[in-house]
């Protein structure tokens, strides 16, 4: 059953909260994704067939939380992401997808105490500036800078308006400029097909973080979606050993 807190920036957030053994699984959703996905859905049934305590929410401006998109930034949706996990006493196993897995890296270095463990899914860190900034053109950056923002088409879903408070707000976020030390197992999926973000943006990941139990694994022919059987299975295969290792296993 959906029901809905209010953050302290006054944000309504839509949340689905299965109870069941901790720690429980969070999923934090893609760019534009909300918590009915493929792969949210998936790993919360997965969850309860363990009785595992799982969380799915949607950030503001996402699905069913209040607010507009294009009036949001990586920090209004990491404030959204950081009271979810409130939700849940003790430490939570991140998810993330896409921009969740930026959302789930900031929420791992800025409350390493909260978390137990973390797998990003085409995990993409600093996309506001690596991604989109790197590739504009200098007649988009004056776009974005001087009218705030501009449309950019994308394959799986309506054309995604980049506002300026955006990009500015990313830089101020980035993961792999500075060190990123993590004391918990961190698991970095990836497909090799993936043309949103790129295999490289997961090596610079894995290259750059430190810590004991860091893993990385490709899959050949994945895409960004990283959602049928053979995705969805690796992923709750995943999750499982990660819940081994942190005592919390079958």
């Amino acid at each position: 059953m959906t029901d809905y807190m209010t953050t302290a920036q006054g944000r309504r957030i839509a949340y689905n909260l299965t109870e069941g053994k901790a720690p429980y699984v969070v999923f934090c959703g893609g760019l534009k994704s909300d918590m009915e996905g493929t792969k949210a859905l998936a790993l919360e049934e997965w969850c309860k067939a363990r009785g595992q305590g799982f969380l799915r929410f949607d950030y503001s401006g996402h699905g069913i939380s209040s607010g507009n998109f294009e009036d949001g930034c990586i920090g209004d949706w990491n404030e959204d992401a950081s009271a979810a996990i409130d939700l849940v006493d003790g430490k939570v196993l991140l998810v993330g997808s896409s921009m969740g897995g930026w959302q789930a890296l900031l929420l791992a270095r800025e409350r390493p105490e909260k978390v137990a463990g973390l797998v990003t899914i085409a995990g993409a860190p600093d996309f506001t500036e690596d991604g989109y900034w790197a590739s504009f053109t200098e007649e988009q950056r004056a776009t974005v800078m001087n009218e705030g923002r501009i449309e950019i088409s994308n394959e799986y879903v309506e054309p995604y308006v980049i506002t300026r408070r955006l990009i500015e707000d990313g830089r101020s976020r980035l993961m792999l400029r500075t060190p990123l030390t993590f004391d918990f197992p961190v698991r970095i999926l990836q497909g090799s097909a993936d043309d949103v973000v790129l295999q490289s943006v997961a090596e610079k990941l894995f290259a750059h973080a430190s810590g004991d139990d860091i893993r990385l694994t490709v899959v050949k022919g994945a895409d960004h979606r990283f959602s049928d059987d053979a995705c969805i299975k690796l992923i709750n295969d995943t999750v499982a050993e990660i819940l081994a290792l942190v005592g919390a296993g079958d």
